[in-house]
């Protein structure tokens, strides 16, 4: 797999989660457990970020605190602080640094597939999946900002981390 190709793919899916990282941070404490859910909505991100980015997700466990009520349509037992919730996102990170810096033209056309089989993508495929999910969310999250606190992190228009 092309170094350029690879490092392209990570400078976007980074900042993705950058922008994901900066509307966490930016939330007020006041406004992370309301009806809105603001929290909830950035775990449900990081949760389907760190299942997608499993290339066996059959293997695929969240790390604790986190439990697996995003697959039992529940909301989680607790409310995971905020802390919580940007140790998920650089745990999250990291995995998606290592997976992309590692991509080979092999793994790249292999098949990520849930165990349902409801969901068959090629691995560069489900990549750019899950990074327009976590803008998504991202976005959500800015929404929300900007209606409760009116003001919004700043665009990240690419990771300044590398690979």
């Amino acid at each position: 797999m092309e170094q350029n190709f690879r490092e392209s793919l990570w400078k976007q899916f980074g900042a993705s989660i950058d922008m994901l990282e900066n509307a966490v941070k930016m939330c007020p404490t006041a406004h992370w457990d309301t009806e809105t859910k603001f929290w909830y909505n950035a775990y449900h991100c990081l949760f389907f970020l760190d299942y997608y980015l499993t290339l066996e997700p059959k293997d695929f466990a969240p790390p604790p605190p986190f439990s697996f009520s995003e697959f039992e349509d529940r909301m989680p037992e607790l409310t995971y602080s905020k802390d919580e919730v940007l140790s998920y996102l650089n745990f999250c990170r990291e995995k998606c640094r290592k997976l992309i810096s590692g991509l080979t033209d092999e793994i790249a056309r292999s098949n990520w597939e849930n165990e349902s089989k409801t969901m068959v993508y090629p691995v560069v495929e489900i990549l750019l999946y899950n990074m327009r999910h976590v803008q998504h969310h991202a976005a959500q999250l800015n929404l929300l900002l900007r209606q409760e606190i009116d003001n919004t992190p700043d665009w990240v228009f690419r990771s300044q981390t590398y690979l």
